[in-house]
């Protein structure tokens, strides 16, 4: 998959899925925009991507500001002239239980993803002129299924998959809009630099997925690259959950 000449806004992409999504659009000769809040992060990124010869841009951008927002696609759309990919990929969430968390703490999770995420495309799409424009909302199978004390995320997360189908509808046929649920996906490698630290997953952890391991990154990154590819022309509103099969498995206590 090829994306020479596609301009591509990551929100959230300093670290975790995002900044290897932004390495795999970059290597596939996109033209990749950090759209991140924290600026060490996404200035690490884009070094790393500008030290290899890829064009990426870091732009400090806070996906609950609408102004932000606003000004983050008005500085891509004067650079390049288009927008052809958005990943909304930013996200926030919070410790707590439904006595402990504040509901202000459980409006700013919902601010940041799901109407981040509509705020992001609000002000992009206008930009999207080109052929084969497309939206990836990442969710989680926090979606589908829950534990105990994830009320804020589980509900955003279940929220942006509604708005997929919604945007999905609005903006067809000229855009594409899907959704991607990652399952459990280490991310300790793509954290900035002062944060990562090893994590050994034990061989019960991997055994709770079909496929017997953990996800990585990658899984995921992979995943967006086809979905906003001309290979997947014919898919829209809809919601793939890259989780190895663990929200399929049948678990039995012994």
């Amino acid at each position: 998959m090829d994306f020479s000449n596609k301009v591509v806004v990551i929100t959230g992409s300093g670290q975790g899925i995002g900044a290897c999504t932004a390495v795999e659009f970059a290597k596939r000769k996109a033209s990749v925009i950090i759209a991140e809040i924290d600026e060490e992060a996404g200035r690490e990124v884009e070094a790393l991507l500008q030290e290899q010869g890829l064009d990426a841009l870091f732009i400090h951008t806070d996906v609950s500001n609408e102004h932000s927002v606003k000004e983050m696609a008005f500085a891509v759309a004067e650079r390049y002239g288009k927008i052809d990919i958005l990943i909304n990929n930013a996200a926030a969430q919070t410790q707590g239980n439904l006595f402990t968390t504040t509901i202000e703490d459980f409006e700013y999770v919902l601010r940041v993803n799901v109407t981040g995420a509509y705020m992001c495309t609000k002000y992009c799409v206008p930009y999207m002129i080109g052929e084969g424009a497309n939206i990836v909302n990442i969710a989680s199978t926090r979606a589908l299924m829950s534990e105990p004390n994830t009320e804020p995320y589980s509900a955003s997360k279940g929220a942006l998959l509604a708005l997929t189908h919604s945007l999905a509808a609005s903006l067809g046929p000229k855009i594409r809009v899907n959704a991607i649920c990652p399952g459990w996906i280490e991310t300790n490698g793509w954290k900035k630099k002062k944060d990562r630290k090893f994590v050994a997953l034990r061989e019960k952890d991997h055994m709770q997925h079909l496929t017997g391991r953990v996800g990585v990154p990658e899984d995921v990154a992979k995943a967006i690259t086809y979905l906003t590819s001309e290979d997947a022309g014919f898919i829209t509103g809809a919601n793939f959950v890259i989780d190895g099969g663990m929200t399929v498995k049948m678990i039995y206590e012994e």
